[in-house]
């Protein structure tokens, strides 16, 4: 599944150095935006128990007192298939503070299709982001998952600041930290982070009536999952962690790390396309070839067919994208590359960037309009407490990013601008993800991904504990296997189904 970007900086760059005023609609929308139907009702079922173990020190107006209200809803435009249900769910505002404000957060559901006394229970998605809609993406990428549909219900969820839950929005004026939250808007704003968001998993585990949270998160969504194991390791069920985020590295060291997981894959494919393509546009120095051409683009924007025209840095986000795909986008991005280079033409390109920019993703899932971009910014800015600023520091993180990589560094290198001012102070450096006691982890993690580098999943799978952690190798390229190479979705689908885990440490294909 090759969701949308992790939470460790990439393509917020121009979001976050700088664009933005953002401003909280704390309105409980609840799944408004996906239509209530009365003819998308799935087969009757005997009414669901909560489960025995409520999140602890909660009242009981959102545990005991609380049922989840499911009704037929329509999948969104663009998306196929019927019965699915969605649902409002109460949560506190703060869990620190629980009997104060509550807020809303939206739920869909396909129900299993499957026997019910085969049924495990519910599978919580998440897509990644930070700032995709589950809401959305659950009909969206249903497809991918059907066959974990028989014995599962699938559970897509909006996190807290995206969609509607909560939703950061924006203004469009200059971002000046001091106007982020203007005065009575932005009360929730320090609330949208990744381990609130973790508590109300713990939440939605009970109301769905299972005693253990069965969960599968790609690229960002690792990171959300690591967190709920840290927080709630007895609770841990069957949890597949891919295409994992680092969680040893802060946000500037997780940027060198994915430059040079960007640049390895470019070197991976300029070869093959020296060697397959005779109409190979890269010559015989792709690096200088295409940096040249980036820097032309930065200061001539080639033309798209529309209003919009391309620059260098969307350019190089729109590389990036063909090379997430996998193999699968080598011949395009040959040929996109060939269309800019000698004829001007950046159409391909520009719709690779489109898709690869966090406000695209976000216009096409985010139930709520596009507010990816925001709510990107503002999670990872919540979570993150780097705060280098316009400062000596920042200078020296930024030269570091871009040493990392000659063609994509300096796309990159703004990411270091990301949080400066923001009106208070993120969690920490890293998320904490040490879970032990809980039950085996399945960390999946590509050899030959350049969003999420192989090496961040055997950190992942050191620090979720001994015989906790499983750590499966996919020989592949591209952000994300599943379900993509068989070998990867036989063992998670085995996970899921069964319950058994490859050896730590196996390697596929």
């Amino acid at each position: 599944m090759r969701a949308w970007r992790p939470g460790r900086g990439r393509s917020v760059s121009r979001a976050a150095a700088a664009l933005l005023a953002v401003v909280i609609m704390a309105t409980g929308v609840g799944c408004d935006v996906i239509k209530r139907t009365d003819d998308a009702r799935p087969e009757p079922r005997r009414s669901q128990a909560k489960a025995s173990n409520p999140p602890a020190g909660l009242p009981s107006k959102f545990t005991a007192g609380q049922r989840l209200a499911w009704a037929g809803c329509s999948a969104p435009s663009g998306a196929r298939g019927h019965g699915y249900e969605c649902a409002t769910m109460k949560a506190p505002l703060d869990y620190r503070r629980p009997g104060r404000d509550a807020i809303d957060v939206a739920l869909i559901r396909k129900r299993a299709t499957g026997a019910e006394r085969e049924r495990i229970g519910s599978l919580l998605l998440n897509f990644g982001g930070p700032g995709v809609s589950g809401v959305v993406g659950l009909p969206r990428f249903f497809d991918q998952y059907a066959p974990l549909g028989e014995r599962y219900d699938l559970v897509g969820f909006d996190p807290r600041g995206v969609g509607g839950t909560i939703p950061v929005t924006c203004v469009a004026r200059r971002y000046e930290a001091r106007d982020a939250c203007p005065k009575g808007s932005g009360k929730v704003l320090p609330y949208i982070g990744t381990s609130q968001t973790a508590r109300d998993l713990d939440l939605m585990r009970y109301l769905l009536g299972d005693e253990e949270l069965h969960y599968f998160g790609v690229s960002y969504g690792t990171e959300l999952g690591g967190v709920y194991a840290h927080l709630f390791p007895k609770n841990v069920g069957r949890l597949v962690l891919e295409a994992p985020v680092d969680p040893t590295r802060d946000q500037v060291a997780g940027e060198v790390a994915q430059v040079k997981a960007v640049q390895r894959a470019f070197e991976r494919f300029a070869r093959h396309c020296a060697r397959a393509y005779d109409d190979c546009p890269l010559g015989r120095d792709p690096d200088r070839k295409v940096t040249a051409l980036l820097r032309e683009l930065e200061k001539t924007p080639a033309r798209t067919g529309g209003k919009e025209k391309l620059d260098g840095t969307d350019a190089a986000y729109a590389v990036s994208d063909y090379l997430d795909r996998g193999k699968e986008g080598w011949r395009p991005l040959a040929k996109a590359l060939d269309d800019v280079m000698t004829r001007g033409d950046a159409r391909a390109l520009m719709g690779a960037a489109d898709d690869h920019e966090p406000g695209a993703r976000a216009r096409t899932t985010a139930p709520s309009g596009d507010n990816g971009t925001t709510a990107l910014v503002a999670i990872t800015c919540t979570d993150s407490n780097v705060r280098p600023g316009y400062d000596g520091r920042a200078d020296v993180m930024a030269r570091r990013i871009r040493a990392a990589s000659p063609v994509f560094g300096e796309a990159w290198s703004n990411s270091v601008y990301l949080c400066y001012e923001w009106p208070f102070d993120g969690e920490r450096a890293d998320p904490d993800v040490s879970a032990r006691g809980a039950r085996p982890i399945l960390v999946v993690a590509g050899t030959g991904d350049p969003t999420t580098p192989y090496e961040g999943g055997g950190h992942m799978a050191a620090e979720l504990g001994e015989g906790v952690g499983v750590l499966l190798t996919v020989r592949a390229e591209g952000h994300g296997t599943y379900p993509q190479v068989r070998c990867a979705t036989r063992a998670i689908d085995t996970y899921l189904l069964d319950g058994t885990t490859p050896k730590n440490g196996t390697t596929c294909p």
